[in-house]
């Protein structure tokens, strides 16, 4: 299996960072469009409308999105010689920022539950804050990938 995956490192490297860039394009624009959503009559055509788009993009892109990164990310890690274990200290803090992510990505499902059952009671305001929080996580984890400082 070693062999293989250091065969086909830089396809899998492409799909890792081709599916982490769909799942953080989802990631930017459910909290925007959660925003949106707020100002509006729960129960509205364009509260419905709403739900139908973030429904969508959680469902279509994002978590497909989510689960191709984790996949790609976990070939990467076991192809030999990605990773020095015994002195990278990069991967640790990128790791947990992913890690982050993820949960981040489980609180957006579940606020989207509250605004498909109508019990949204957080204001655009927090929507907006949370939105900032992948660019974040994002800025980190790329800069541990690409200058690895530790």
């Amino acid at each position: 299996m070693m062999p293989l995956l250091t065969e086909y490192y830089l396809w899998t490297k492409a799909l890792h960072i081709i599916s982490m860039v769909t799942w953080m394009a989802g990631m930017f624009y459910l909290p925007r469009l959660f925003v949106y959503h707020t100002g509006l009559t729960p129960g509205s055509a364009e509260s419905e409308r709403f739900k139908v788009m973030e429904r969508r993009l959680l469902k279509q892109i994002i978590n497909p999105a989510i689960i191709a990164t984790w996949l790609f990310g976990t070939m990467l890690l076991l192809t030999p010689g990605v990773v020095d274990w015994a002195h990278d200290g990069w991967w640790h803090v990128k790791f947990t920022m992913v890690l982050l992510m993820s949960g981040l990505h489980g609180a957006l499902s579940q606020w989207r539950r509250e605004f498909l059952e109508d019990r949204n009671r957080r204001s655009h305001r927090f929507y907006r804050i949370a939105n900032e929080v992948p660019t974040l996580l994002l800025v980190i984890i790329v800069v541990m990938v690409i200058v690895k400082p530790f």
